[in-house]
């Protein structure tokens, strides 16, 4: 059976019918099946917007060469006798783990956080409340701060395309929905994500991997070049392998490795705040109409470049989404934003944020501890103006202006707003480049400055990078992995799983 891959454009509104009799149409056959390679919604011309979509059909009537396999993952099993211990249970935690238990490996997942149910009711009952809940919050818990921040899938990272099918295919495999694997911006709704990471555990489970929840890591023992143990609030644990995922957040654990002599160098990251917008507003702006048949809602990416200022440029944007308190401890107060599948809320949002350069924008020859300390002290002096996760908040027009009165508005953000001259709380340069910005974004989507902006975003990637090899091995160390976000080198879901598949590979490989 040959094949033939084919582009095909059709209707917001489509069916697979329209589909089906596109492909006989096109390549004048009646036997067939097709498999969807891409599919993504071509918006600039509001008069004529579609799908276009990229098809491999097979068929006996098509002369030509059978379909190359897709490249996988090759992961032998044997039974081995060594251990792994696996810190955090986001995406780079987790796929390490299962990788490296379906090798045949004795591995252990230890989260900070809670179980992903018990931690969506810590969430709620925060929501509802203020008070901070240290195991069931927006950042640490079971599936890491993904699991609550919409579950966009999109990657710009090269060579990770079996990592990538692989992390794809579990997810599916896990109740995902099966577009995941051809949508050019696919994402998996934080509601279904809370279902897919469960039964992603229970899969793990099943295969003989090991959860300990609520276990916080405190410290660990080096002797020769290698983590010999490592003090838990449970107690004291050891493995042979120690691969380490725990986020961008876990500032005491950034800092008490570097104390151990793991080498960490400051980084470029970005900052900044979230801004808001009826999602109606939004879509009127991208289609020319407040809906459109077949499609959840408009999105955006902008991006604006200055030879003066910081490069700055949306991020995370959450289309029928709200934003969320994403605070990682009790004493600050940051933002993201999350959707559902549907993607059917009222309003939409993205971050704002301009590029920092830490040796020119906060100090030359700073060191990772002291950026660690100035973005800590930025997230506490955003908690200490309200003295709560209240977020200081004003219009954009009034951001732009660096002026005028306070207003009162909605907002889909769940523990109140409070008006503020938002762009004194933001380091100087970094305002003056987001006002440039915003201003550009205004003349791309008609009514932007309409909307708000709000909060501190600073979580966009981690700030400081640790030293380590290809194979994600820490410099000066014979055992201990750093993977995913917390290492500098990786953002998002699929990147920072992939991150913990090469790590888990490399360890399959040395114990071959």
């Amino acid at each position: 059976m040959a094949y033939k891959i084919i582009s095909i454009k059709l209707p917001s509104d489509y069916h697979e019918s329209d589909l089906e009799n596109k492909i006989r149409k096109e390549l004048r056959i009646n036997d067939f099946t097709y498999q969807i390679n891409s599919k993504s919604l071509d918006a600039r011309k509001k008069n004529n917007i579609h799908w276009q979509l990229q098809i491999t059909v097979e068929s006996d009537e098509i002369k030509g060469e059978e379909k190359p396999k897709v490249p996988s993952l090759n992961i032998r099993y044997k039974k081995r006798s060594k251990k792994v211990i696996i810190i955090g249970s986001g995406p780079a935690g987790f796929f390490s783990a299962y990788v490296l238990q379906k090798a045949g490996f004795n591995t252990t997942i230890i989260e900070r956080g809670s179980e992903v149910k018990k931690r969506a009711e810590g969430i709620k009952n925060f929501e509802q409340t203020g008070i901070f809940n240290s195991t069931g919050n927006y950042s640490f818990g079971e599936g890491g701060a993904g699991t609550f921040s919409d579950g966009k899938l999109t990657s710009r990272s090269k060579r990770i395309s079996k990592e990538r099918h692989f992390i794809l295919s579990s997810y599916i495999d896990a109740g995902a929905p099966k577009e995941i694997a051809y949508m050019t911006h696919p994402h998996l709704g934080s509601n279904n994500l809370k279902n897919i990471v469960e039964n992603l555990r229970e899969k793990y489970l099943e295969i003989g991997g090991n959860f300990l929840f609520e276990t916080k890591l405190e410290n660990v023992n080096v002797k020769n070049g290698k983590i010999s143990e490592i003090v838990t609030s449970n107690g004291i644990l050891n493995a042979d392998e120690y691969i380490f995922a725990t986020g961008h957040s876990s500032y005491e654990t950034y800092r008490m490795l570097i104390n151990n002599g793991v080498i960490f160098k400051p980084k470029n990251f970005a900052i900044g705040s979230r801004v808001e917008h009826p999602q109606k507003l939004i879509n009127t702006a991208q289609w020319g109409k407040a809906s459109l048949p077949g499609v959840k809602a408009a999105e955006y990416r902008l991006t604006s470049k200055s030879d003066k200022n910081s490069n700055v440029y949306t991020f995370c944007m959450c289309p029928g989404g709200k934003i969320v308190p994403a605070s990682a401890y009790e004493n600050i107060n940051v933002v993201n934003g999350m959707s559902n599948y549907n993607r059917d809320a009222l309003y939409a949002n993205a971050a704002v944020v301009a590029a920092i350069n830490p040796e020119k924008q906060i100090k030359e020859n700073i060191s990772a501890i002291e950026v660690l300390d100035w973005l800590e002290n930025l997230e506490k002096k955003f908690y200490d103006f309200t003295n709560s996760f209240k977020i200081p908040y004003c219009s954009i027009k009034n951001f732009i202006n660096e002026k005028g009165s306070p207003n009162t508005t909605k907002s889909s953000y769940p523990l109140g707003i409070q008006s503020a001259p938002l762009w004194e709380m933001l380091p100087k340069e970094i305002s003056t480049s987001m006002r440039e910005g915003l201003i550009n974004f205004n003349r791309k989507i008609r009514g932007f400055e309409t909307g708000n902006i709000m909060g501190l975003e600073s979580k966009t990637s981690a700030p400081i990078q640790v030293l380590r090899d290809e194979n994600a091995l820490c410099a000066n160390f014979d055992n201990l992995y750093i993977v995913g976000e917390g290492s500098g080198y990786a953002g998002g879901i699929i990147s920072s799983g992939a991150d913990g598949i090469k790590a888990a590979i490399n360890i399959i490989e040395k114990d071959c």
